[in-house]
């Protein structure tokens, strides 16, 4: 195959990333605007698609309809220049998608040496109720961890263990296996890692209101298990309880820095504490079943759309493609 075939293949394709990412970007920055200004909640998968959609989108044009075009429609022997234009977009792509890369490959290991840090002076422990794998840290300094994406382990210190009685510290345990079975920390790795142009700030903004999100997701899945509304309440007020001494222990407010899940690194602890003493605070969501069902119906219409004019997409995409190319300097 002829290597500027595919060289040239590789200029376009990030050409057109920089092009689906900024227009995503422009608009996930128009809605997410009015989406902060409104003082209502909203789900943790919504701040999640916001923050997501700039890198998202641009992949999958790329991926799934810029580069079979260009397998099916470009001749294989390349006769045309590099335009300069295209070029130095292609070095600006290249240069956000590894700075994005390096972010996400940091984090991972800042995170792994805290681990392996805390690893060094923790031994095991048995959690009543849960099979995560845990650790008791030899330390003062108030941690309760969740730590790892593949497999994700519990560091707790030995100053939580102690300030907290036996319901308090299973409600906490509850909590932190919400965050492993939500896969919360692989999500804070893709915000680190993704490749987009929002604006630092907003970005921020969308990452925290992600985190208040999934926190109180995590709170209510720590009384999911109760036997009746009595022991979930119960262990309602245990994981507020709970939350509220941690929090008191803590010398700083945790950061979005590392794929790393505590127990009060996201949220206003006082709306924290107020939903989860409010009455029915476990029914506000849609349970497995129905999440399965709504994704199911979504991926089989998204489908049978894509099926029936996939290939005129195609051909669309390439002829935007030429008039690019031609127009450029």
């Amino acid at each position: 195959m002829n290597a500027l075939f595919v060289l040239h293949a590789f200029v376009l394709a990030l050409v057109w990333f920089v092009i689906v990412n900024g227009a995503a970007t422009v608009a996930v920055a128009a809605v997410a605007r009015q989406l902060i200004d409104e003082d209502r909640a909203r789900p943790a998968s919504l701040w999640m698609g916001l923050r997501l959609l700039p890198a998202a989108a641009s992949t999958v044009v790329v991926m799934t309809i810029f580069l079979p075009s260009y397998w099916l429609y470009e001749p294989r022997e390349y006769t045309e220049g590099f335009q300069a234009a295209l070029s130095t977009v292609a070095l600006f792509a290249s240069a956000i998608v590894i700075a994005a890369i390096g972010r996400g490959a940091a984090a991972w290991m800042h995170a792994s040496r805290r681990a392996a840090s805390w690893a060094s002076v923790s031994r095991p422990i048995a959690l009543a109720g849960s099979s995560l794998p845990a650790f008791r840290i030899d330390a003062d300094a108030p941690v309760m961890a969740l730590v790892g994406v593949c497999q994700p382990r519990l560091f707790i210190s030995r100053s939580v263990i102690a300030a907290l009685n036996d319901e308090e510290l299973a409600a906490s345990v509850a909590h932190e296996v919400g965050h492993r079975q939500a896969l919360d920390n692989i999500k804070r790795l893709m915000f680190l890692s993704a490749p987009d142009f929002l604006p630092a700030a907003l970005a921020r903004v969308l990452e925290q209101r992600w985190a208040s999100a999934a926190e109180l997701n995590a709170d209510r899945r720590a009384s999911d298990g109760a036997r009746d509304e009595s022991a979930a309440l119960g262990a309602r007020c245990a994981l507020a309880s709970a939350i509220v001494k941690v929090a008191r222990m803590m010398p700083v407010p945790a950061t979005m820095a590392e794929p790393i899940s505590t127990l009060v690194d996201g949220g206003d602890i006082e709306s924290r504490v107020h939903s989860l003493l409010a009455s029915g605070a476990r029914n506000d969501r849609p349970d497995a079943r129905t999440r399965r069902i709504s994704l199911a119906l979504a991926t089989t219409l998204t489908l049978a759309l894509l099926a029936g004019g996939y290939a005129p997409l195609l051909r669309a995409m390439h002829e935007v493609t030429e008039v690019l190319v031609q127009t450029l300097p």
